[in-house]
């Protein structure tokens, strides 16, 4: 297999990699966009978002949702985005906030991480709606 080959292979394989990512991004903003009218029917109302930076300090943020890990380091904003709740910053942050960027939605939370702390996005949303993830 030439060097050319090789290469229009792996751009291939980059591509089915994107794309895989786009559908299960639809399917888990699908389940978003049913958590977020569920939340809103049972009167659930979404808190100030604050996120940590990187070196440990919390920070506000310019998104208002609910956080769907006990620590904190994820949530739905109220516009359906995903929100990863780590963030880059300084003394600059602390004093303004960021302003934060929605992620693209996975089915499965913490992929890749330890026990307890993965699972699906649609379980993990069911314990929002039950009350079994503080807010404040």
């Amino acid at each position: 297999m030439s060097r050319e080959e090789r290469a229009a292979d792996a751009q291939r394989r980059v591509e089915l990699g994107k794309q895989a990512a786009r559908l299960e991004a639809q399917a888990a903003q699908a389940i978003i966009d049913d958590f977020i009218a569920k939340a809103r029917e049972k009167g659930l109302d979404p808190v100030p978002l604050r996120a940590r930076t990187m070196d440990g300090h919390l920070v506000r943020t310019d998104k208002h949702g609910w956080y769907i890990r006990q620590n904190h380091s994820l949530a739905i904003d109220t516009d359906g985005g995903y929100q990863v709740l780590t963030v880059p910053g300084g003394w600059r942050e602390r004093i303004t906030g960021v302003k934060l960027t929605a992620s693209l939605p996975s089915l499965e939370v913490g992929r890749g991480g330890r026990d307890g702390e993965t699972g699906s996005l649609r379980e993990f949303l069911g314990w929002v709606l039950d009350g079994q993830v503080p807010q404040e």
